[in-house]
């Protein structure tokens, strides 16, 4: 058995193809199960996400071929369809590649924290499931304290790389508490539904979204608790927000200078922090003459996301030397893992030969036979037993030139040493 990883991400796949291969979180434990099952399968953990679908397992050499051909008939899937887009890793490469997947050094955003909580999950589900052995087991726990580790250790999730991100920590190096802040977010598209996503999570309780279709901004409200308003209702809730973030598609500013003053007054010119994402602009260009406004615009944002994902690459160096050395620590532990299951069943193997001949032995001391002669076979017969499996490998290896073969076994046994070895129980 051996550890793989296979499957397709945003970087071999669009998302036409990634979202023919995705699998139902409800069905999961039946995939699992159903993968498992496969005759070279032992381990599976299956992570399914909107950028990629990946299988872990621990298999046979003929496992991956056998889950490839799988899928292809769970999601009725033609081989040439995903056939480019398909990657298949083993040993090392693919701990390696778990390793940099949880640690976000494989996602669309640099060291994005999302993806190892989805991990875990992955793990957790394919735990309750019951696909989850020694092999993998040792793996994942390896993975999630090298992830941990490079989240702590380097600054790749400290600074935001998302224009919605980077707004929402803007806003909190302004104000200490966003607790008590209320925020006013002009669109409904993806853009503002990441601001008000980061905002919730950032702790903000009162949120006001205003759209040009009042349906869609209620649709959104919903899931944050906020209130839902048209753009023509912006000056009547203007004055409450501490916070406005501005991304429409609208062809003219929506927010002028004129209104925002009145909003100042009514507010006695307590700060406004703004953001205009939008091109073309939202708020007009004149609004950042006023005293009390903070307003920055896309192009502000911009400048800290390239300096911040600078600052990611670098931190990126040090969370690669970091896995390098957990693949290492983890390849080190699944050799002695070997070893030790070696050690298990040759032991198994010698005890096993030994009680036969034992028991052989005994049944003639029962039926009164010469004791002496009893245990001279028995220590012949036996001998002969556990040598004849060894004796036969090392003559084929002499015949066809394996000089390493007889090397190892006179290391082995130490044979070129002066005293007989110590034999220890």
């Amino acid at each position: 058995m051996g550890i793989w990883a296979l499957g397709i991400n945003h970087k071999t796949a669009p998302v036409a193809v990634r979202e023919r291969v995705a699998f139902d979180p409800a069905s999961m434990s039946q995939v699992l199960n159903t993968i498992q099952s496969l005759e070279s399968v032992s381990e599976v953990v299956v992570l399914s996400t909107c950028n990629r679908t990946e299988i872990y397992c621990s298999s046979a050499d003929t496992g991956p071929a056998e889950i490839i051909e799988w899928l292809l008939l769970h999601h009725n899937i033609s081989r040439h369809e995903i056939e480019s887009a398909l990657y298949n890793l083993g040993a090392d490469e693919a701990v390696r590649h778990t390793m940099r997947v949880a640690s976000g050094l494989d996602s669309l955003v640099l060291g994005e924290p999302q993806i190892l909580g989805q991990m875990k999950s992955a793990y957790a589900v394919a735990q309750e499931a019951g696909t989850v052995g020694a092999e993998l087991g040792r793996l994942f726990r390896q993975t999630f304290s090298i992830a941990k580790r490079v989240r702590t250790d380097t600054a790749i999730g400290q600074n935001p790389v998302s224009v919605a991100f980077a707004a929402v920590r803007m806003a909190q190096h302004i104000f200490a508490d966003l607790k008590n802040s209320r925020a006013l977010l002009i669109g409904a598209g993806e853009t503002i539904e990441l601001v008000a996503r980061h905002l919730h999570h950032a702790g903000i309780k009162k949120m006001t979204l205003a759209n040009r279709t009042l349906a869609r901004a209620q649709h959104l409200a919903q899931e944050f608790h906020a209130e839902a308003v048209l753009l023509e209702d912006i000056p009547n809730v203007l004055a409450e927000a501490d916070i406005v973030i501005s991304s429409t598609a609208s062809p003219l500013p929506i927010l002028g200078k004129g209104a925002v003053e009145k909003a100042l007054k009514k507010r006695r010119h307590k700060p406004m922090f703004m953001v205009d994402i939008a091109v073309p602009r939202d708020i007009e260009e004149e609004v950042a003459e006023l005293a009390d406004v903070y307003l920055y615009t896309v192009d502000d944002l911009r400048d800290i996301i390239e300096e911040n994902v600078r600052s990611r690459e670098d931190a990126a160096i040090q969370a690669e030397e970091l896995i390098l050395a957990g693949v290492e620590h983890f390849m080190r532990e699944l050799k002695a893992l070997d070893a030790v299951n070696t050690v298990t069943d040759l032991r198994s193997h010698i005890e096993a030969l030994r009680d036969e001949q034992l028991e052989k032995a005994l049944k003639q001391l029962q039926n009164g036979a010469d004791p002496e002669r009893v245990l001279k076979q028995f220590a012949h017969t036996f001998g002969n037993k556990i040598m004849h499996r060894p004796m036969t490998a090392l003559r084929k290896a002499g015949a066809e030139g394996r000089l390493e073969l007889l090397d190892w076994s006179r290391e082995l046994f130490q044979l070129d040493g002066d005293d007989t070895p110590e034999i220890n129980n």
